[in-house]
């Protein structure tokens, strides 16, 4: 169990376990941040406090991204090669992967207001999707904050 956040001041990265409540303190600003030991499933953010949380999938999507367009790369080819067996094959075979990738990778729960990510604990009913009207919400208050600062 570990969470993944920013630092509040710097805007950092910074990972911390989540074994037990402790004071993280940032390496670039000495900011220290007070890390809560998560309730079992989590209710709160462990950084903020924020109550309101959603759950994605812990995949870089990057790497997700890397892989639609390798295999569309590689289907664009073969069908350019008048190989239709292998096209076929090939975008099959990419949404076989990506429907295994989907049921084997775990979740993430996610903060909407500090984003951030509290890996390895067990998501509940109420740790829906994301929402985008929550979501905006919060972007839009990020934004008003820095307009402030």
């Amino acid at each position: 169990m570990k969470v993944v956040f920013a630092c509040p001041s710097c805007d950092g990265p910074a990972q911390t376990p989540l074994d037990e409540p402790h004071d993280w303190r940032c390496p670039s600003c000495a900011t220290v941040v007070p890390i809560a030991k998560p309730d079992q499933p989590l209710a709160a953010c462990v950084v903020c406090g924020c109550a309101e949380l959603y759950k994605k999938k812990d995949f870089p999507h990057a790497l997700g991204l890397l892989l639609l367009i390798a295999a569309f790369a590689a289907s664009a080819i073969t069908y350019w090669l008048y190989l239709p067996t292998l096209t076929w094959a090939i975008l099959i075979g990419t949404a076989v992967f990506d429907g295994v990738l989907y049921v084997t990778v775990g979740d993430a729960i996610v903060c909407y207001r500090c984003q951030a990510h509290h890996k390895g604990l067990p998501t509940a009913p109420a740790h829906q999707p994301f929402e985008i009207t929550i979501g905006e919400r919060y972007r839009q208050q990020r934004l008003r904050d820095s307009l402030k600062s």
